[in-house]
């Protein structure tokens, strides 16, 4: 990709393409990046470290030794309750950078948030960027949504079984 520092005002931190490189090679938000075997693998450590927080608060309501399945229900959903936030967190990352690409302007700051500018790009910078958010953002974004569905689909079956357990 071209550099387009040489075409447009924006400081080169606030370009859009700069910020989308910056974006795909951070510890996080690489991980939508990742094949899917090690994509999912980051989810579940996530899972799995948010299980010191809530198993001890599952623990509090459900003792393990008089209610096992509550309590392994309880830390269960409570700790897809980090994975989810995650996938919002992914989600808000990648959305963001995708509307700086594909929208025909850039608000950028100067020197600080009281001179804000906007720059309308050029032809062939916003034609770049849409072909960039066509064949690798949206397939990032369809992955991050199918991730989100999924694990609201299985927090809500986990919550369903707890139901039907209790009755």
């Amino acid at each position: 990709m071209s550099n387009s520092s040489s075409f447009c005002p924006v400081p080169k931190e606030q370009q859009p393409i700069n910020e989308y490189q910056e974006l795909q090679s951070s510890w996080f938000f690489g991980w939508v990046k990742l094949e899917p075997g090690k994509y999912i693998t980051k989810l579940l450590w996530v899972g799995i470290w948010s299980l010191i927080i809530t198993a001890p608060l599952a623990a509090a309501s459900f003792p393990i030794a008089k209610y096992p399945i509550q309590f392994g229900i309880c830390a269960i959903v409570g700790s897809s309750i980090f994975v989810i936030l995650a996938t919002v967190r992914l989600y808000l990352g990648w959305i963001y950078v995708k509307n700086r690409l594909y929208g025909e302007s850039i608000f950028y700051e100067e020197s600080g948030w009281y001179d804000g500018q906007t720059w309308l790009k050029t032809p062939e910078i916003l034609t770049r960027d849409r072909l960039l958010v066509s064949y690798e953002i949206q397939p990032i974004i369809a992955r991050i949504k199918t991730t989100f569905l999924t694990l609201i689909g299985a927090t809500i079956a986990v919550i369903s079984s707890w139901l039907l357990f209790i009755n």
